[in-house]
């Protein structure tokens, strides 16, 4: 059966396998994960911040010590960058200002004791870009509101939450803070993240999963992102080999078949001769008139 695919055709389809392959295997996640509470014993800090990279815990920060902790390979690298400086002061505003909107939305918590406020900030980068930003925050270990920093549209999750989400929507300045740790900070640090994610040898998948929380915010799982891979790559050695053969039968087709035509003209050539000079009874050169002998006897 012939093939019919342009070669210009398999390029472009082969350039798209290639862009999508990068896409899905350069996707990187960065989430900060707090707990806060609206008053602790001494000793023991009213702050704690966990920091993911692609779900894998590198870093810890309490406000009772204001230290940041390295863990892993990742955490020792980021903890040589100039960037850690910058992620421990941030980390501490971070939360500070955290506990002061606790402390505001307190009055319209159903709670007899101390509250909690369990915030994730969550960004997600692809092709260089940042792709996602949201925030999700759990009162009193509820899930209540999410935040889509990159459309700015608030979604209730608990209905006890709306007037809390009112309250934060009316107030531009707030907004405008989310939005800038998620899609500006969060993703700036990302980005320097990423560069020593790439060198790490192998990371450890930490026991606590910082995705589950986000749910369709978070990254692809890694094991759904190796079997895309592995589709995109058995599918472009597919259409590399169907490029290939179709390159041999056009070759074939432009050497093969005009040779045939040309021993086909020359073997027919060659018959015409030969009937020619075997057939011509009558040759033009010849004076004969009749050659064929006369019946009647006559001379």
């Amino acid at each position: 059966m012939p093939l019919t695919c342009r070669p210009v055709n398999l390029l472009l389809l082969l350039l798209l396998l290639l862009t999508a392959l990068e896409i899905m295997v350069g996707a990187h996640s960065l989430c900060f994960s707090f707990t806060i509470k609206s008053w602790s014993r001494p000793g023991q800090p009213w702050c704690e911040a966990q920091v993911f990279m692609n779900k894998n815990l590198f870093l810890q920060y309490d406000s009772d010590s204001n230290m940041v902790k390295p863990l892993g390979f990742l955490g020792k690298k980021v903890n040589a960058t100039s960037t850690w400086g910058e992620l421990t002061q941030t980390l501490g505003e971070v939360g500070r200002d955290l506990r002061m909107l606790l402390l505001d939305i307190k009055p319209q918590i159903k709670t007899s004791g101390p509250s909690t406020l369990q915030v994730e900030m969550f960004c997600q980068r692809k092709a260089e870009r940042c792709t996602g930003a949201s925030w999700q925050l759990a009162i009193n270990g509820e899930k209540s509101l999410i935040l889509d920093a990159m459309k700015m549209t608030w979604t209730v999750i608990n209905h006890e939450a709306s007037k809390i989400k009112e309250t934060w929507k009316k107030d531009s300045g707030l907004e405008k803070y989310f939005r800038k740790l998620s899609v500006g900070d969060c993703n700036h640090w990302l980005r320097e993240f990423s560069e020593h994610w790439e060198a790490m040898p192998e990371p450890t998948v930490s026991p606590v999963n910082a995705s589950d929380i986000h749910g369709s915010y978070s990254s692809l799982p890694d094991t759904w992102i190796i079997l895309g891979a592995f589709i995109l790559l058995v599918l472009m050695g597919i259409f590399l080999i169907i490029y290939i053969r179709w390159q041999k039968r056009r070759k074939i087709h432009l050497e093969v078949i005009p040779r045939r035509r040309r021993g086909a003209v020359h073997l027919w050539s060659s018959i015409a001769d030969s009937l020619g000079s075997h057939c011509s009874v009558f040759p033009e050169s010849s004076g004969v008139t009749n050659p064929l002998p006369r019946l009647d006897g006559a001379d």
